[in-house]
């Protein structure tokens, strides 16, 4: 066994190894721009339904699913429906 040198012995992967692995994070302003524009519409469709959805303005009419399907999260989050 000898003893042991702690200089030679390393547990860390050699990034240079490890490079041909991997592909590099885009992060571009057009595709951060994209990706926040993505982000803001979800959110604001997320909130419209939850928030919004109901009576004279629900994108469905006279259906009531997509207003009974999120009451509770309505209620959760502070918005009336009643």
């Amino acid at each position: 066994m000898g003893p042991r040198n702690p200089q030679k012995e390393s547990t860390v992967t050699n990034p240079l190894k490890t490079a041909g692995r991997t592909r590099p994070v885009d992060l571009s302003a057009a595709s951060s721009a994209l990706w926040l524009a993505a982000t803001v519409f979800l959110a604001l469709l997320a909130l419209y339904f939850v928030g919004i959805d109901q009576g004279a303005v629900s994108l469905f009419g006279n259906d009531s699913h997509v207003h009974e399907f999120v009451h509770d999260a309505r209620h959760l989050l502070g918005f009336p429906c009643h």
